[in-house]
C-alpha cells in the first residue's frame, strides 16, 4: 500500500471519528461553555461543605457544572442535610458555587457560594448562613426522558437548565 493511500485512509478514519463524536461535543458545549458531568466535578468539589454552622457531605455523584470559555465555573452538588433543622433542610438541597455573576430565572445573582433548593414551584437561593438571597419560579419538563436528582443541560433558547428531577430553572451569564 502506498504512503498516499495510507494517508487518505487515515484522513477518512479521522473524519469518521469526528463525525461520530461531533453530536456529543455539540451537546456538551454552549456558546464556548462546556457542561460538566459528575465525573468532571469530582476533581473540583470538596467532600464536605460548610452551611448554616455545620458541615454537610456532598453527593458528588449528583453534581454538575459549567465551565465557561474564560475558565470560570458554575458548580452544584446535592448535599446530605442530615442534622439540619427541618426548616433549613426544606430549602437547602444543594451547594451552588458561582464564580461569575449570572442571570438566574431572569434575575441577577452575584458571584458567591450559596445553598439552593427547589421548594414547590420556586427555586430558592440562600447565603451560607441560610438567609434568603433570591427566589425565582421554576418550570416543569414533563417530556424529560431520564430525570436525575440533579443535572445541568443546555437550554435550547440559550443558557443552561439546572434540573432537580423534572423541575428546572434557567441560568446564563
Amino acid at each position: 500500500m502506498s504512503n498516499h493511500t495510507m494517508m487518505k485512509m487515515a484522513a477518512a478514519s479521522a473524519l469518521a471519528v469526528m463525525m461520530i463524536a461531533a453530536p456529543g461535543l455539540m451537546k456538551a458545549q454552549q456558546g464556548g461553555a462546556t457542561i460538566l458531568k459528575p465525573e468532571d466535578t469530582q476533581k473540583l468539589l470538596p467532600a464536605s461543605v460548610f452551611y448554616c454552622g455545620q458541615p454537610a457531605t456532598t453527593q458528588v455523584r449528583n453534581s454538575g457544572g459549567v465551565k465557561f470559555a474564560d475558565g470560570h465555573y458554575v458548580l452544584t452538588t446535592l448535599v446530605d442535610t442530615t442534622g439540619y433543622s427541618d426548616a433549613v433542610a426544606s430549602k437547602y438541597q444543594a451547594y451552588f458555587i458561582v464564580e461569575v455573576p449570572i442571570k438566574l430565572g431572569g434575575k441577577s445573582l452575584a458571584a458567591g457560594i450559596y445553598g439552593i433548593g427547589f421548594v414547590g414551584d420556586k427555586f430558592l437561593v440562600t447565603d451560607v448562613g441560610a438567609h434568603d438571597v433570591l427566589t425565582v419560579n421554576t418550570s416543569e419538563d414533563a417530556g424529560l426522558k431520564r430525570p436525575m436528582p440533579l443535572q445541568i443541560v443546555a437550554d435550547p433558547a440559550g443558557g443552561f437548565r439546572l434540573y432537580a428531577q423534572r423541575r428546572y430553572v434557567i441560568f446564563s451569564r
